[in-house]
């Protein structure tokens, strides 16, 4: 049975192209290139949503709360062996008005969610034990998780007012993201050693940042899964 990743996150994730405003192939996305990395004995699962932030409702765009989604998200894909986390980056519009280290408790948030959803792998008894009917479901453990920060935004965006003071911010989230990786047990990546944010817009990535992000990745899944 391959071990299942499961990348949630942004537009990122989704495969937004900054050029063409549409989204990449599947191959071209980073989840795609994690996939082909990693080779057989996985089975990669892409969750992006464009606009997704970590904990904040968007008064300007329904369904884009993070943990809102996340718990039904795991239980639809259990049994899940690694969760790779990436948002944060829509957190730094304006109209949220929150701070970096404000960020980071959010996605420490989204950590405790998985950490208490029982979507990880089952017990490798559980196959042994007698089917009682009416009974719920048997859950897992917790899925583990590799928490990536997000590329800061580039000086130069056609953003505008969206993101405004949104530069400073998203610097400061690659050591609020690692606090809150120590705190809750889990591994670290920062994206923005191998990827950048696009001068075209300012925060998607080009076709190169996500081959990058995903070869990253998927060292680091090598190194946690095997």
């Amino acid at each position: 049975m391959p071990k299942v990743i499961l990348c949630y996150g942004d537009s990122n994730t989704w495969g937004f192209d900054p050029a063409t405003r549409l989204r990449y192939p599947e191959e071209v996305r980073w989840p795609g290139v994690l996939q082909r990395e990693i080779g057989e004995g996985y089975r990669v699962i892409a969750e992006g949503l464009n606009a997704r932030t970590t904990v904040w409702d968007d008064p300007l765009e329904e369904g884009r709360n993070g943990k809102t989604y996340l718990l039904p998200c795991l239980l639809s894909h259990r049994p899940i062996d690694l969760v790779v986390l990436m948002l944060g980056t829509n957190d730094l519009k304006m109209r949220f008005s929150v701070t970096a280290v404000e960020i980071g408790r959010g996605i420490g948030v989204l950590l405790a969610v998985i950490a208490c959803s029982g979507a990880g792998p089952y017990d490798p008894g559980i196959l042994d034990r007698p089917v009682v009917r009416d009974a719920p479901a048997p859950l897992g453990g917790a899925p583990k998780v590799l928490l990536l920060s997000p590329p800061p935004l580039s000086p130069v965006t056609d953003m505008g007012e969206m993101f405004a003071g949104g530069l400073e911010k998203s610097r400061k989230l690659r050591d609020a993201y690692r606090r809150q990786a120590e705190l809750h047990g889990c591994s670290f990546l920062d994206a923005g050693e191998t990827a950048v944010s696009s001068d075209l817009d300012g925060l998607h990535l080009d076709v190169a940042s996500n081959e990058e992000l995903g070869r990253a990745v998927a060292g680091r899944v090598r190194e946690i899964l095997e």
